[in-house]
């Protein structure tokens, strides 16, 4: 029979015991992160392609860190290559108005072109 008895000691950490033994009370606090795609695909790679690199940073902490960071540096990369894309294919605003079947043509381009640059820089490395 399991005799569960409650202990605590110096430095405020609780021990179990369970038999003749004293096992402490640890508890991985969790941090709750909201992933957006470019999170979960990173996420994804990482689980199936980099399993040690994961399991480190699952274990130190830092994964959710590093998602955060990542799905971050997604967005604003792809923000920053679609503006540039405008720029440099003479995009307007105002071409939204006169013609938007080609305004909304190029901007889906413009940010398939962006996902797959960043898929390649950021996700898959």
């Amino acid at each position: 029979m399991e005799n569960k008895e409650l202990k605590e000691n110096k430095y405020g950490i609780e021990y179990t015991k369970v038999g003749d033994y004293y096992m402490p009370n640890l508890v991985l606090e969790k941090e709750k992160i909201n992933l957006n795609k470019y999170g979960r695909a990173r996420l994804n790679f990482l689980k199936e392609n980099r399993k040690a690199e994961y399991t480190i940073m699952f274990v130190n902490g830092t994964l959710n860190e590093h998602l955060k960071e990542i799905q971050e540096t997604a967005q604003e990369r792809i923000d920053i290559i679609i503006e540039q894309l405008k720029s440099k294919n003479n995009l307007k605003e105002e071409m939204k108005n006169a013609n938007q079947l080609y305004w909304v043509t190029m901007m889906n381009n413009f940010k398939n072109t962006a996902e797959e640059i960043v898929y390649k820089e950021l996700i898959y490395v």
